[in-house]
């Protein structure tokens, strides 16, 4: 799992938490069922099980894969309608090529993210380029669905294509941690994101026994996802494991721990921490479009199907199968 790394962590600026700050205690953690998503790619459904009120902003997230295609397996999408959301592609191993009915599009490696604002509404699809549907390989990512309320959701779509290279990079006082901020701002270094939502999104790796407390907006949610290794969250060590999202209430900072002896095939422990400032308004969901009321809901599908999302290129890259 390389995505963005360096050699060594202390040489990176380093984060803690004040003392003073109130630790968030763990209210649950749950465990992600498996799925298949699109043309039959392995996913995991890490908010399932969440209630709402401890999500919002946020709507879901599938870890895709970490799966090792053999030749001619890797799979995507064909293409689909969006509105009134963003989401939010990291792609930790592989490639991925995305296009959408407006001519956007491009390509996202190893530790690039692709943040894409539906807004008003586009069709899209994502798949693997031919050369890795032909070679097989490691296929392992994430896409995470942000809310956008209701004065943005009719708003133009537009792309963001951010490259790894891009991202924060920081570290604990003790060098244990490595913490890549996609987006969002964490002890005053901000991640290359920008959110109509404000949120904080971060990939952290842990070496074996180490542990992280950092500082956390107090108007924020916090969430924990695992996405490999095994450890503890919160003070109080509630542990969590690959495939499980650890749920934090309110406070100043939150923690998270990595056990000290990792499965050989996960030397570390991997995480993705998210906060975000709730919303705080209706939201009616189905599908592909993430509205405020049912009525809005009903007209989505009706502009879908009217063509007003846009069409399929004649001519593109990908074909609707998604190969």
């Amino acid at each position: 799992m390389p995505a963005v790394t360096v050699e060594n962590p202390l040489t990176l600026p380093r984060v803690a938490a004040p003392a003073e700050a109130r630790q968030r205690p763990v209210l649950a953690v749950t465990t992600a069922p498996s799925g298949f998503e699109g043309e039959g790619f392995p996913v995991r459904r890490a908010f399932a099980g969440i209630d709402y009120q401890h999500l919002d902003p946020f709507i879901m997230m599938d870890q895709m894969g970490e799966v090792d295609y053999a030749p001619g397996e890797p799979k995507g999408t064909p293409w689909h309608p969006h509105r009134g959301f963003e989401t939010v592609t990291y792609i930790i191993d592989g490639i991925f090529d995305h296009q959408d009915s407006q001519g956007g599009g491009g390509t996202i490696t190893n530790g690039d993210t692709q943040w894409m604002t539906a807004g008003s509404g586009l069709l899209h699809i994502e798949a693997p380029p031919e050369s890795l549907v032909m070679s097989g390989g490691l296929f392992h990512g994430l896409q995470l669905w942000v809310n956008l309320p209701a004065k943005d959701k009719m708003m133009a779509p537009r792309y963001q294509d951010i490259r790894g290279g891009n991202v924060q990079l920081l570290t604990t006082p003790d060098g244990g941690a490595l913490l890549r901020v996609i987006a969002g701002e964490l002890d005053g270094h901000q991640g290359p994101g920008i959110t109509h939502t404000p949120i904080t999104m971060i990939h952290a790796t842990l070496a074996p026994g180490a542990e992280i407390t950092l500082p956390w907006r107090e108007d924020f949610n916090g969430l924990a996802y695992v996405l490999a290794g095994r450890g503890t969250a919160g003070t109080e060590r509630r542990p969590v494991r690959v495939g499980q999202t650890a749920v934090f209430g309110d406070g100043g900072s939150l923690t998270v721990r990595a056990d000290e002896k990792q499965d050989s095939h996960t030397p570390e422990l991997e995480v993705v921490l998210l906060g975000g400032q709730p919303i705080r308004e209706p939201m009616a969901h189905y599908g592909p479009f993430v509205m405020n009321t049912r009525k809005e809901l009903q007209q989505a599908f009706e502009d879908f199907q009217k063509g007003r999302l846009g069409t399929v290129p004649a001519v593109h890259g990908m074909s609707e199968g998604g190969l």
